[in-house]
Formats: C-alpha cells, structure tokens, sequence
C-alpha cells in the first residue's frame, strides 16, 4: 500500500471525509474495482451514491468504514487516517442482522456491549434509543415478531446507539414494500434533522436519492470512479408531497441521464 500524508487540519473540519486516488482491487481479480476516485464529504452533510451494478457503491462505504483498505490513495476523517472500523463511524446493512436469540433492547445494545458497557447500562441506552424512533413497545419481543419494516428500524437504532459521526447506509431500504420505503425515508430525515450526523447513503431508487440527499455522487463502472455530483437544491424540511412536483421529476430524469448507458450496457452483458 501506497504512503501517502495526512493533510493538515483543524478543529472545524474534523468530521470531513476525503477520499483521494482511491485503487481498490479484490484479490483474485485484475481489475480494480475502484481507480481514481475523488470525493470530498463533508459535515452534516446527507450524500446519496448511485450507479450501475458493480460500479464499487457497496465498495466506497466499505473503505470510508474501513472494513476494506484500498491498494492506494488516502482516505481520512478529519485528522484520522481510516485503516480499520471505528465507533464513530455507523453501519447500516441491507440486511438488518439482527440476533433472533435476542431481544429487541439486547440487539440494539449489542455494539455498546462489545465496546465494553454493562449490560444494564446498554440497555438503557438502547430503550432511549428505541423510544426516539418509536418503538419503545417492541423492547421486550424477538426479530421474528416483527414486520420487515420494524426490523429495519431497529437495524437503524443499533447504529445510532453508539452515536457515531458518520452514517454508512447500504440500500437499507430495498427489500421493503414502496409504501413501507417512503415512511422510513420521511422518518430517516426526521431523524437526520435532529442532530445532522453525516449520512452516506448507497441506493438504487433514483428518487429516494434526490428525496433524501443534499449531493448526489453518481459512480460509472469498469473501474467505479466519480462521473458527476449532482446538487439538490429543494428546501428542506421535505414531505413526500416534495416528490410529485415537477423540479422533482426533472432532476430524477437528470440522473438517469447520467447512469442510462451504463445500466443499459450491463443489461446487455
């Protein structure tokens, strides 16, 4: 791996998420599947990332989170350079992992356990946690009892419980039902409004990107590099009314813009 020097930077910065040169390559394979990627993220900022399949979206969150190290480039936040996975940094998977042996308030409290909380204690960080989301009733039940969407609110609580700076969220939302989708998107903003983590977001659903976003990077493929960042300059707060409006549509239609030939070609493949 390539040496590289932190830049120099002070307290009004240390959240910023930068990401230069970045080279990914999975063993086994000979082309990378990030090269040349540039991106600048920064405090409080909500940024969505779309692309084709196999543009390296999954792979981005991953090296920000540092599950995965690139070959070369530099990524930091703030003054650290991002080599392994930390507390300050939260992951939501597609998939929600939850333990089914354990109760809702022990799954949500897992991470501060394995930080080294009391149990108890854990506990009652997780029922706060669980209360601001609303589902304070669901402490004492099992991942089975709950619906699909529940079960993804309560992946989203285990990540807040820890109260990391940034939000790393892999399509959270993909498996539900669009009615379902929409009510977790208005109550993901709700949520991000309270005390403006960062939020990288990896979705498919062009317009629960420009919905929830303050940027959208859109990654081309072969290998996945930045092909444009999009602006959404709609107000905020928004309602889902927000996403029948003309301005709406026409920056939902810009990004497929962007992504159509590659999607298509992936088709063909």
């Amino acid at each position: 791996m390539s040496q590289a020097t932190l830049p120099e930077t002070g307290d009004d910065v240390r959240s910023v998420i930068r990401m230069s040169d970045i080279v990914f390559t999975f063993p086994g394979q000979e082309q990378p599947v990030i090269s040349g990627l540039d991106l600048e993220i920064e405090p409080g900022e909500f940024v969505a990332v779309i692309g084709p399949s196999g543009c390296g979206k999954t792979t981005l969150l991953r090296i920000i989170h540092g599950l995965l190290r690139p070959d070369s480039g530099l990524v930091t936040m703030g003054n650290e350079h991002i080599t392994k996975p930390t507390r300050n940094r939260g992951f939501v998977f597609q998939s929600d992992c939850l333990l089914p042996w354990r109760r809702i308030v022990d799954n949500v409290g897992f991470p501060l356990e394995l930080a080294g909380t009391k149990r108890d204690e854990a506990r009652e960080k997780a029922r706060a946690m669980l209360d601001l989301i609303g589902l304070g009733g669901t402490v004492d039940k099992y991942p089975s009892q709950l619906s699909g969407g529940m079960r993804q609110r309560v992946n989203l609580a285990r990540a807040l419980t820890v109260d990391p700076e940034v939000l790393l969220m892999d399509e959270p939302f993909a498996a539900l039902d669009a009615q379902t989708r929409e009510i977790l998107q208005t109550e993901l903003l709700t949520i991000w409004a309270r005390d403006r983590k960062t939020v990288v977001f990896v979705t498919h659903q062009l317009d629960e990107a420009v919905y929830l976003a303050d940027r959208v990077v859109v990654l081309q493929p072969h290998p996945g590099r930045v092909r444009a960042i999009v602006p959404i300059d709609l107000p905020r707060p928004r309602s889902l009314d927000i996403k029948r409006t003309a301005e709406f549509a026409e920056i939902v239609e810009k990004l497929w813009e962007l992504i159509k030939s590659d999607v298509l070609a992936e088709r063909l493949i």
